[in-house]
């Protein structure tokens, strides 16, 4: 059983990640490890990512990384459940650089719309805090969902007339 991952275990696999992988890539961080790294939870489960790049490289230095540090550490980011928002890489804020790795938070506006869209409590929450922090703003967050809007249906799972009204129950809601 691995251990819940806090913000200098987070840390120590970018540290170690850029000291033993040889390749360039760039590292999005998603899900609760931004919201470890900035502070609004104090653990997560997984260190979520997606890898641009010299993914192989990357990748081959995982497992033993895993072991190491005894974190979790998956693939996923929003474009895996969501068409990708225009712009996200340029809205991706940078964290550091390790080796020849770039770290970059993924873009706060696609996170917060796959968290709504999977609805879960603890998502929620997330997207509030993003919201309190000013890492997303509403109106720019919907004007973005309208964009993806047009190619939901290539995701079967996703109910575009639910996640538009989850969307607006986020972003806007009533007093």
């Amino acid at each position: 059983m691995r251990e819940v991952t806090d913000p200098a275990r987070i840390r120590a696999f970018m540290k170690r990640l850029g000291q033993v992988c040889r390749g360039k890539a760039r590292v999005y961080l998603v899900g609760g490890s931004s919201a470890v790294l900035e502070g609004w939870r104090d653990t997560t489960l997984d260190v979520d990512l997606k890898i641009e790049g010299e993914e192989d490289a990357v990748l081959k230095q995982v497992p033993a990384l895993k072991e190491e540090l005894r974190i979790n550490v998956e693939l996923a980011s929003p474009g895996d459940f969501l068409p990708e928002l225009p712009g996200w890489r340029e809205r991706s804020p940078f964290i550091v650089r390790e080796g020849g790795i770039d770290f970059f938070h993924y873009d706060f506006y696609a996170q917060a719309l796959a968290k709504v869209e999977r609805g879960h409590a603890k998502d929620l929450v997330d997207v509030g805090e993003m919201l309190k922090r000013r890492l997303v703003e509403p109106g720019k967050a919907m004007d973005l969902f309208a964009r993806i809007e047009p190619e939901l249906y290539r995701y079967p799972a996703v109910d575009p007339a639910s996640l538009r009204k989850a969307a607006e129950a986020a972003f806007h809601p009533k007093a």
